[in-house]
């Protein structure tokens, strides 16, 4: 924990960031590197019938650390995005969804 899911984002470039956003984002999360998931989840997306109008959305799930982390978690997940598919003016959405620790269980038990 935290899960982060990415869609509308090669998952060559997923490969990448579950290296490059590990050593930025462990010491602010402050938990161990291996409790951190990467997930990439193909995914189409339509607009009036069409298939397109997509742009890379990654869904963080994890137990809230504050609006201070959250907004430079968004900021670092951005700025690596942009870097990795060349385009720095791309909008990414960086969706935070705060778990609740004792509806979590690893190994049946709660956090």
């Amino acid at each position: 924990m935290p899960h982060f899911r990415f869609r509308a984002i090669e998952e060559k470039h997923v490969a990448t960031l579950s290296e490059s956003l590990l050593t930025p984002l462990q010491p602010l999360m402050d938990c161990p590197e291996e409790d951190f998931t990467f997930e990439f989840i193909p995914s189409t997306f339509y607009f009036r019938g069409q298939q397109g109008n997509d742009y890379p959305f990654v869904e963080v799930m994890w137990f809230d650390r504050g609006q201070e982390t959250q907004n430079r978690v968004a900021s670092e997940v951005t700025v690596q995005i942009r870097d990795l598919i060349g385009d720095q003016n791309k909008d990414i959405a960086v969706i935070f969804n705060a778990l609740v620790p004792a509806q979590y269980y690893d190994n049946g038990s709660h956090y």
